[in-house]
């Protein structure tokens, strides 16, 4: 199992300008190779014939052999993302004004964006918390990073790949790809059905409820002080916009981070599996009213799945399952109506008279369908049959 680390790098005086500047020129550089690709082969540039046509340019500007490659690589990765998006109808139909604005232009990428290093010119000390790094200005050994006990001995133990390198807020950080082995898998003595939604950012079928009332006055406020700070139309306003959009992602993330940590949490301690449902899509498959659009495309609910997600499989048996009328079944007689669900927080099966919220129902249902998926999953294969007589 695949997993991304960061630490942060704390250089000294004399060390950071040099990182900094190297990530700058790495990513200028891009931008010139993405250029001469898009001017050469529009959106089908490959390493070999850019390779030809950049690699001495970078060279002679005093990039190293692995760094002119990853320079390389990167544009010609970003433009096959690209292709695949287009083929997938990711950037919308033919004609649309997203799409075409993405074939009309070059891939650019921002000054501080995140460059590849591989291990032969970024190499790491844990004992002594320390990279050696290749920088235009020579190579900077005993860069310290800082990071967790925990993460230390992830890193020592299953870093694999490469790393990148990365600037935020004036911070340089390192990402690594970690290698997790995967762990034992048993007998799960049930599921707890995890159900998301914007009131309640996570019911599960035990009657666990993750309000997210008091996210949802944060989130009211910070949207009056942006619109004040817009209504002001000058750069500094547009920085400021900027630095309050990442400061209220950073937020979301702390919270789905805590929720889903005691959602496993309480999966581990009972021997118990989870089952989640599967959004994908969603914005496609429901309509919303007008003025509850933008709180519904504003909140990750994708990330609290992965961070569930990621953080079960390392813990606990993980199944995803159909979401379709986990909210309209009866857990108890499985009559299915839409009025069943009278309000969006209170259901009431028409046919037995089963009552209570409904998201705890379900959460119920999607805890049933996670232990039908789960054995259907685990199914041993069948034993071909024996041909022929005696």
């Amino acid at each position: 199992m695949k997993l991304v680390v960061q630490v942060k790098l704390t250089p000294d005086a004399v060390q950071a300008p040099a990182i900094e500047r190297t990530l700058h020129a790495a990513n200028e550089a891009a931008n010139w190779v993405s250029s001469v690709a898009f001017d050469r082969f529009g959106l089908k540039g490959s390493v070999r014939e850019l390779r030809k046509l950049c690699y001495g340019e970078l060279k002679a500007h005093g990039f190293g052999a692995q760094a002119a490659q990853h320079v390389i690589k990167r544009v010609a990765d970003a433009y096959t993302t690209l292709r695949a998006g287009i083929k997938a109808d990711n950037l919308g139909p033919e004609h649309s004004k997203r799409r075409r604005r993405a074939e009309s232009k070059p891939i650019v990428f921002r000054p501080d964006a995140a460059h590849t290093f591989d291990d032969r010119y970024l190499s790491w000390n844990y004992d002594a918390q320390r990279v050696s790094i290749w920088t235009l200005d020579g190579r900077l050994k005993n860069v310290q990073f800082a990071c967790s006990p925990g993460t230390l001995k992830q890193l020592a133990e299953h870093r694999k790949g490469e790393t990148d390198l990365i600037e935020r807020d004036g911070k340089l950080f390192l990402l690594a790809t970690i290698d997790m082995p995967e762990p034992e898998v048993f007998e799960p003595k049930g599921f707890i059905g995890v159900d998301r939604g914007i009131n309640n950012l996570a019911t599960t079928s035990d009657g666990d409820n993750h309000s997210g009332r008091r996210l949802g006055r944060y989130r009211r406020w910070q949207a009056r002080k942006k619109a004040e700070i817009q209504a002001k139309q000058t750069r500094s306003a547009k920085q400021l916009l900027k630095k309050r959009a990442r400061r209220e992602a950073r937020h979301a993330t702390h919270i789905n981070h805590k929720v889903s940590k005691t959602v496993v949490a309480v999966a581990q301690r009972t021997g118990r599996g989870i089952a989640l449902e599967e959004l994908r899509g969603i914005r496609e498959r429901v309509t919303v009213p007008r003025d509850q659009r933008a709180r519904q495309s504003s909140w990750p609910f994708h990330q609290l799945g992965a961070f569930i997600a990621y953080k079960a499989k390392r813990a606990v048996p993980f199944v995803e399952v159909d979401p379709a009328y986990t909210s309209q079944r009866c857990p108890r007689c499985g009559h299915t109506e839409r009025a069943n669900r009278r309000t969006r927080d209170h259901f009431h099966c028409r046919r037995c008279g089963l009552a209570g919220p409904a998201d705890h129902v379900a959460g119920a249902n999607i805890a049933t369908r996670g232990a039908t998926a789960w054995v259907f999953v685990n199914m041993p294969d069948p034993v071909p049959a024996q041909r022929g007589g005696r």
